[in-house]
């Protein structure tokens, strides 16, 4: 990829690395956490495993844009999702153990290869994506820490 954006963040959750990991790959748990605005659904069975497909779609009115991923990377704690789309690159999110907690990054690596979607991006759409990024982690770490504490339905 060329001209990759990077986004990068991180949040220290209050719960095991097992725990924050099952909010990240579950159905049920990802949907508490993730924007309401936009909808993972898994091309076939739900399933996390290397090669598993999903599409993540905005649901906007009238015009849905819909990114077809693949998880390209598996193994305990990570996992990313490649993309190639109106975006192509690398959803990556790791969970990191620090004694009975978890530092989460999640790092959007990403292109544009259309310059008028680009632009678009840049102007209206870049600083939204990097807070909802933040507000994502930290529905994610309330998500996490209620799980592990026995308070969320899961």
């Amino acid at each position: 990829m060329t001209n990759n954006q990077v986004f990068e963040q991180s949040i220290q959750i209050r719960a095991s690395a097992t725990v924050v990991e099952r909010c990240i790959i579950e159905e049920k748990l990802m949907h508490r956490w993730l924007n309401p605005a936009l909808r993972c659904e898994a091309v076939g069975d739900w399933n996390t495993d290397l090669g598993s497909q999903f599409r993540f779609k905005i649901l906007i009115p009238i015009f849905q844009p819909q990114l077809d991923t693949v998880v390209v990377e598996r193994e305990p704690g990570l996992i990313v999702w490649g993309f190639d789309g109106f975006f192509q690159g690398r959803d990556r999110w790791e969970c990191q153990p620090q004694g009975q907690d978890t530092l989460l990054l999640n790092r959007f690596e990403f292109h544009i290869p259309n310059p008028i979607v680009a632009f678009g991006f840049h102007r209206v759409a870049a600083s939204w994506t990097r807070q909802d990024m933040q507000a994502q982690l930290r529905r994610l770490k309330r998500v996490a820490e209620e799980t592990y504490l026995g308070l969320g339905s899961s």
